[in-house]
C-alpha cells in the first residue's frame, strides 16, 4: 500500500482499484515513513465504509479502534461511534493567567502549586471529587442539568465557573438528535431506568478530575512566535507573552466511556440481528444511517457524553485558577479556548451537510469563515491547541485557508509511535526523569509515568512542519511545560 506524494507535506492513498476519492495523507517523507500497514489499512477500511465521502489521515496517525487516531471521517448519511471513540469529546482547553514567568521560577512555588492543584482536581482511572479534599462537589440534580444542557449559565454559576467562558468553547452544549434538551433528558431518564449506568452518582462525581493514561493539566509559559501577524492573534486570543498559563488534556471520563461502550453494544447486537456484515469484518466500524432510530439514539448518547467533557474541562480551568490564587494571591485568568478532538459534529463540507468525525483531529477553521460568525474569533479563526510533550513543548496555532483540503480538520498532538506496552519494554525510566530534571520540569508523580514518556510519540517538530508545509495552519505561540499533573497508573491506549 504506497501513499502517493503530491507536496511536501501532501499526498494520497489510492483505494484498491482506485475505487472512488482517495485518502488524503497529511504530512512530510518522515511522518509519512511513521505509518505502520495497520494504521494504513484502517484508514482504507474506513473510507471504503457505507456513506464515507472522504478520510483524511494526519501526521499524528497511528492505529486504533476500527479507525485510526488522529483521522477524519466524513459522511452525509450516516453516523460512527467508532470514529468518535470511547472518550467521547475528548478535548483541550488552555488557561492564560496574569503571572509572570519569573513567579514560578522557584521550585518550592511550582511544589506548592502542584499540590494546591491536585488538593482539588484527582488524577486517574475512578477517581473523583471525594478523593481530593477541596474539590467542587457536584450533587446528582446539578450533575443531570450539567449532562443535559451542558455549560449554560445556571450550571456554570451553581459551579463556580465564570459564565463567559462558553463563549471560548467550540461547543459550550450540546443538544439531542432533535435540536431539543428534552431529547436528551427523555435518553438520560430511561439509561437510568434501564441500569446501564449503576453508579450515575460516583460518575458525576467525577466532574473536575483528569482521569488517566494520555490525559495531563501542564504548567506552561506561552511564549507568542515572532511572525509579524502572530501578536495581533495572539492578543485577539487573549495570550500574553512571557506569562503563565496552563494546558489540559481529558474528556467524558467514566461516564462517556460507559455511553460508548453501550452503544457498541447495542449496534453490535443490530448488525448481528440484521445480518449486516461489519465493514472490513471489523465490529468497531459499526454505524447507524443517519434518521433511524439508532442513529437517534448514538447522538443522544454522544451529546450527553459532550456536555459531560464540556463542564468538566471548564471546572478544571476554575479549580486550577482557584489553587493559583491560593499559591499566588490576587492572580487572574481567562479561557482561551476549549477544542475537542473526539467528536462527530455536522458541518458543510464541499457545500455538503455532512457528519465530520474526528478521532484525534482538531477542527481548524479560518478566519472569515461563516461557521465563526458572532463570536470571538471572527476575524482571526479560533485557537487551536495542539500538545506535544513537556520537553518538546506545545502549541497554539490559527487555521489558514488551505484547511479546506482536510475538510477543515488538523491533527491534535504528536501522536504515538510506541504502544505502551513496548514503550515499558523499550525506554530506560532513569534517563526519563533525567530528562525532565535535565528541562527543569516537575511533576505531581514520583516516576514519570513511561508509556507517557516524550520518546514514546513522534517527532512534535516534524509534525508541526508537517501541518505548517501542507498551509493548513501557522503556529501562534509556543508553551514551554514548567509542571505537569499527570497520573502514575499505567492505562489502555
Amino acid at each position: 500500500m504506497t501513499i502517493h506524494k503530491t507536496d511536501e507535506a501532501l499526498g494520497f492513498l489510492p483505494l484498491p482499484g482506485d475505487n472512488g476519492k482517495p485518502i488524503t495523507v497529511v504530512g512530510t517523507d518522515a511522518i509519512r515513513d511513521s505509518f505502520d500497514q495497520t494504521c494504513l489499512d484502517q484508514a482504507v477500511n474506513s473510507r471504503m465504509a457505507p456513506g464515507v465521502t472522504d478520510v483524511i489521515l494526519n501526521p499524528d496517525g497511528h492505529a486504533g479502534y476500527g479507525a485510526p487516531v488522529g483521522c477524519v471521517m466524513v459522511s452525509p448519511t450516516h453516523i460512527y461511534p467508532g470514529p468518535v471513540g470511547v472518550d467521547i469529546k475528548c478535548s483541550m482547553s488552555l488557561l492564560q493567567l496574569d503571572i509572570p514567568e519569573d513567579a514560578i521560577v522557584d521550585k518550592a512555588t511550582r511544589r506548592a502549586l502542584i499540590n494546591a492543584i491536585v488538593e482539588r482536581t484527582p488524577t486517574g482511572a475512578g477517581r473523583g471529587q471525594r478523593s481530593v479534599k477541596k474539590a467542587r462537589r457536584v450533587d446528582q440534580v446539578l450533575g443531570t442539568r450539567a449532562v443535559t444542557e451542558g455549560a449554560v449559565a445556571d450550571v456554570c454559576e451553581a459551579l463556580g465557573i465564570p459564565p463567559e467562558w462558553a463563549s471560548r468553547c467550540e461547543d459550550s452544549t450540546h443538544h439531542g438528535h432533535d435540536g431539543t434538551y428534552d431529547a436528551l433528558r427523555t435518553r438520560l431518564d430511561w439509561i437510568l431506568a434501564q441500569g446501564r449506568i449503576r453508579n450515575f452518582a460516583d460518575k458525576i462525581g467525577q466532574l473536575g478530575s483528569y482521569g488517566g493514561g494520555n490525559h495531563f493539566g501542564e504548567c506552561e509559559i506561552t511564549r507568542i512566535t515572532d511572525r509579524p501577524w502572530a501578536r495581533d492573534t495572539a492578543k485577539s486570543f487573549g495570550l500574553q507573552d512571557g506569562k503563565v498559563s496552563f494546558l489540559s488534556h481529558c474528556g467524558s471520563r467514566g461516564f462517556g466511556n460507559l455511553l460508548a461502550q453501550g452503544q457498541f453494544k447495542d449496534l453490535e447486537n443490530k448488525f448481528r440481528t440484521w445480518s449486516t456484515p461489519f465493514p472490513a469484518g471489523d465490529k468497531q466500524l459499526v454505524y447507524a444511517p443517519l434518521g433511524t432510530p439508532e442513529a437517534d439514539a448514538y447522538l443522544d448518547d454522544m451529546a450527553l457524553g459532550a456536555n459531560f467533557a464540556t463542564v468538566n474541562h471548564l471546572l478544571i480551568n476554575a479549580l486550577v485558577l482557584e489553587a493559583f490564587q491560593e499559591v499566588l494571591p490576587g492572580a487572574k485568568g481567562q479561557l482561551v479556548y476549549f477544542i475537542s478532538h473526539n467528536i462527530a459534529r455536522e458541518e458543510i463540507v464541499d457545500g455538503r451537510k455532512s457528519w465530520v468525525h474526528r478521532k484525534g483531529a482538531t477542527r481548524a477553521i479560518p478566519a472569515g469563515h461563516f461557521s465563526l460568525a458572532d463570536t470571538p474569533f471572527a476575524s482571526t479563526g479560533h485557537p487551536i491547541l495542539l500538545p506535544g510533550n513537556p520537553r518538546d513543548g506545545s502549541v497554539v496555532m490559527v487555521a489558514k485557508a488551505g484547511a479546506e483540503r482536510t475538510a477543515w480538520s488538523v491533527n491534535h498532538g504528536a501522536g504515538r509511535r510506541m504502544g505502551r506496552k513496548h514503550a515499558a519494554r523499550t525506554l530506560d525510566q532513569k534517563a526519563v526523569d533525567a530528562d525532565f530534571d535535565a528541562n527543569d520540569i516537575l511533576s505531581n508523580c514520583r516516576k514519570y509515568p513511561i508509556d507517557e514518556a516524550p520518546d514514546a510519540y513522534k517527532d512534535f517538530p516534524e509534525v508541526l512542519r508537517s501541518v505548517e508545509s501542507a498551509g493548513l495552519a501557522e503556529t501562534v505561540a509556543k508553551l514551554q511545560a514548567r509542571f505537569v499533573i499527570k497520573d502514575e497508573a499505567a492505562a489502555d491506549d
